[in-house]
């Protein structure tokens, strides 16, 4: 009989040989994340979280409640949104054969729901918080996945309830302590563009996707792409759409409009489209959201007309609306917020003329814009290795509220050290802020927790 202490030694020795053959197997797995995803890390989850419920806070008070839909539906429903939208939908085909495809933004289950739940009051003001996927091109805050949150009126024709939109987003912004700018205009008179360059009106949405670069581009090369084309930075060639000079320049003279205030835009687009009788319905509803907004005390340098705006998506078809960070390094993010009056899509789905208009953010695109100045630099000083870090949490009140970006440094002399450095105390308690005590618990991370007020 084999001694057991032989015994032992085998089975520990077949249990070692097992083990390492299994970690060797699992090694050749590779980690690597998927291209335009992201692996979101305690740290930033807590900031999200916390962005969110400021936001969601805001939008309560304005009487929004709050709704949750399936990731995936029906390709019919995912694919609604407008033939450019289906481009960048994930689609497949379920066991059973059923066609299905993960949401590529909210509205479509939203008009699913009002479809299915007629019970439910008009006008129905919901907010949703849900992961989005599109297969979209990876940019700086623009991911394959990301968390959107919604805020919709169903059932109201009524202007106010854009411009209540536009004034929820205003105020959200805000509380998180943003310089930011609102700018709306209206694809009504977008439509009344395209008639007073003697444009068939097949030409809108060519037309639109080309104003909507404005911004970005600059006005030379949105000329450029309306007429003969051009070729980019990299040498590719922009087809153009092959307008002629005259038609060019009419849209010129309307992107050109005097529009420093949005009592002067309304003014000037009345005068540029006076012999345009269909012109008046669109520039009167760009005129009643100004109005609203201006009782609300919300000025015109927060919420501009803009005449050049006309969101990607096809089915706007009133007011539109987009948000801008106006920070140095966090406007290059472009919109994190936008929206606009969609009367015709819904009643897809119900059979009835249904309005509605709403308003999204890219949570995951405006948590990029905000961090963005956070980006870690490292510097040698002395053989010793200087973190930095970009804070942008302060406590106020007892609560933590996002303002200004406070740059922290402290020395470490291993990038992989995970002792605890000597606490700083951020901020001051003068006009109700109270100081943050920030605690580095390993290179590149940062612990926040509030003092208290005494």
């Amino acid at each position: 009989m084999p001694h057991p202490l032989a015994v032992g030694l085998y089975i520990g020795t077949v249990g070692i040989a097992t083990y390492c053959a299994e970690r060797n197997k699992m090694a050749e797995i590779t980690a690597k994340i998927l291209k335009g995803f992201r692996d979101i890390l305690p740290g930033e989850m807590i900031a999200r979280e916390k962005i969110i419920s400021v936001i969601k806070e805001v939008y309560e008070l304005y009487g929004f409640s709050p709704l949750s839909t399936p990731a995936i539906e029906h390709k019919m429903v995912v694919c609604s949104a407008g033939d450019e939208a289906k481009k960048q939908i994930y689609t497949f085909e379920e066991p059973d054969g059923s066609e299905v495809g993960l949401i590529y933004e909210l509205t479509a289950s939203l008009s699913r729901v009002m479809a299915e739940h007629r019970e439910l009051p008009r006008p129905f003001k919901r907010y949703q918080i849900q992961p989005v996927w599109r297969y979209d091109k990876p940019d700086p805050g623009r991911f394959r996945e990301f968390i959107q949150f919604d805020i919709d009126t169903v059932g109201s024709g009524s202007m106010m309830a854009d411009a209540e939109i536009i004034s929820a987003m205003h105020d959200a912004l805000a509380k998180l302590g943003l310089e930011f700018k609102i700018r709306y205009g209206n694809r009504k008179v977008l439509n009344s563009l395209i008639e007073f360059a003697g444009l068939t009106p097949d030409m809108a949405h060519p037309v639109f996707r080309i104003l909507d670069k404005l911004d970005k581009q600059g006005i030379k090369a949105v000329k450029m792409e309306l007429g003969p084309g051009r070729k980019d930075k990299s040498g590719d060639t922009i087809p153009g759409l092959g307008l002629n000079n005259s038609q060019v320049d009419c849209i010129e003279q309307f992107l050109n409009i005097a529009q420093s205030t949005r009592a002067e835009a309304v003014g000037s687009l009345r005068r540029l489209f006076k012999d345009v009788p269909s012109a008046e319905e669109g520039i009167s509803e760009l005129e009643q959201i100004h109005l609203f907004l201006e009782s609300q005390k919300i000025t015109d340098d927060k919420t501009p007309i803009d005449v050049s705006i006309a969101r990607g998506l096809d089915y706007y078809t009133g007011p539109v609306f987009e948000a801008v960070l106006t920070g140095k390094k966090s406007s290059r993010v472009g919109s994190v917020m936008g929206g606009g009056r969609y009367d015709n899509s819904i009643g897809r789905f119900t059979g009835v003329d249904t309005p509605a208009t709403g308003a999204s953010i890219g949570i995951d695109r405006l948590m990029a814009a905000m961090f963005i100045a956070r980006s870690r630099a490292t510097a040698t000083q002395g053989g010793r290795k200087t973190i930095f870090a970009f804070i942008i949490l302060q406590i106020r009140k007892g609560n933590f509220r996002i303002r200004d970006h406070h740059r922290l440094c402290w020395s470490s002399p291993s990038l992989t050290s995970s002792s605890p450095r000597a606490p700083v105390v951020l901020g001051s308690p003068t006009n109700g802020e109270y100081p943050v005590l920030g605690l580095p618990c390993r290179a590149g991370c940062l612990a926040l927790a509030p003092l208290s007020a005494g």
